[in-house]
């Protein structure tokens, strides 16, 4: 998405060769013909998997993730962020690092939401290392419903969360990729 990559060099800042502050786009503020633009690709990438749901982290996968679920017509569910370890017994939990937050956190979705009859597209808005994906895949599989595959609005290429899940055998469609942070340039592959 030529119009997004724009997006980024005007209005994102490298706050270190790891981190991308991208808060004027989809982190903080959220530009919604744009975030609707996304929305249609993914939508279109994953047309034919028949999905039932498509599923996110909270909170910045939201808008995206919505944008597509509107488009394909599909409930959209997001892991939420627990603040407590008391696991809620009508949950699936998961404890996942954060790479951004630098804490671990638990994500959590109601077992009422997910269940071996879904074909969920998990949709999220970066992807760095990858932990918080593993752990909402964890918590997919467990429910027993299938993943179509993940949809990423930014991955950074340079860092292995997209390059291990795609050897794992998942279908990892990013709109954007970002290959180097370094000299406080994005540099896109």
């Amino acid at each position: 998405m030529e119009k997004l990559k724009q997006r980024i060099l005007e209005e994102s800042s490298v706050l270190s060769n790891d981190v991308l502050r991208m808060d004027a786009i989809i982190n903080h503020q959220v530009d919604p013909a744009l975030t609707m633009e996304m929305g249609q690709e993914f939508a279109n990438r994953f047309r034919e998997q028949k999905i039932t749901k498509v599923i996110t982290v909270e909170s910045s996968g939201i808008p995206a993730a919505f944008a597509t679920a509107y488009v394909l017509s599909v409930p959209l569910v997001f892991a939420r962020r627990k603040k407590t370890l008391i696991a809620d017994p009508d949950a699936y939990c998961e404890r996942v690092p954060s790479f951004t937050k630098g804490m671990v956190t638990d994500i959590m979705v109601s077992k009422q939401f997910l269940s071996k009859d879904d074909h969920v597209l998990f949709i999220d808005d970066i992807i760095a290392n990858g932990d918080a994906a593993r752990g909402l895949i964890k918590i997919i599989e467990r429910s027993g419903a299938k993943l179509a595959g993940m949809g990423i609005v930014v991955e950074k290429s340079f860092q292995a969360g997209g390059r291990t899940l795609r050897e794992q055998g998942i279908n990892v469609e990013s709109l954007v990729k970002i290959k180097s942070l370094e000299n406080g340039e994005i540099h896109f592959e």
